[in-house]
């Protein structure tokens, strides 16, 4: 499945020792569990990045699509801050699991929403991976306005994080 996006569950352990860094690294868990982020949408310096989901909300049909955020589906299916994506290694995600069984109609619903949103994403795969990858180079090369590199996580320090975690959890 060359080429497409995948949904996981990024560690929470890992994303709380990015926060220490930079506060923009959003939140992957809620009172019940963990949410599943979308990814990966390039590879750079073999670190793969992950963009993390947002449910539908009514704001997100307002709002216009603009170099850091996609609505996904004009809105109605959520959409992607990829503002907030993060670099990861395999060690600090897993694929997320459709539990088929379910009998729970709140996470049947749920997981029909997931499905919706990852075939969304993977039709328009290139368009998403080159706007990732224009705002990423944009953010090294400093060349975003100021508001939107405001709402951005900090992709070169949180490499370095990223490479510094793997070598902690590699010795300890």
């Amino acid at each position: 499945m060359k080429n497409k996006f995948k949904l996981v569950i990024v560690d929470s352990n890992y994303c709380d020792y990015l926060r220490q860094f930079d506060y923009k690294v959003a939140y992957n868990k809620d009172e019940k569990s963990l949410r599943p982020f979308v990814g990966v949408l390039f590879t750079l310096n073999d670190i793969e990045y992950f963009a993390p989901l947002s449910s539908p909300k009514l704001k997100h049909q307002k709002m216009h699509n603009t170099i850091d955020f996609i609505k996904l589906d004009g809105g109605f299916l959520g959409a992607l801050n990829i503002n907030n994506m993060i670099p990861v290694k395999k060690d600090n995600y897993e694929i997320f699991e459709f539990q088929e069984d379910s009998t729970n109609l709140k996470d049947k619903q749920y997981y029909n929403l997931l499905r919706k949103q990852l075939l969304w994403l993977n039709s328009r795969y290139r368009y998403i991976k080159n706007k990732s990858l224009n705002l990423y180079n944009s953010y090294l090369n400093d060349k975003l306005p100021i508001k939107v590199k405001e709402r951005c996580c900090n992709f070169i320090l949180l490499e370095k994080k990223c490479l510094e975690y793997e070598k902690s959890f590699i010795k300890g």
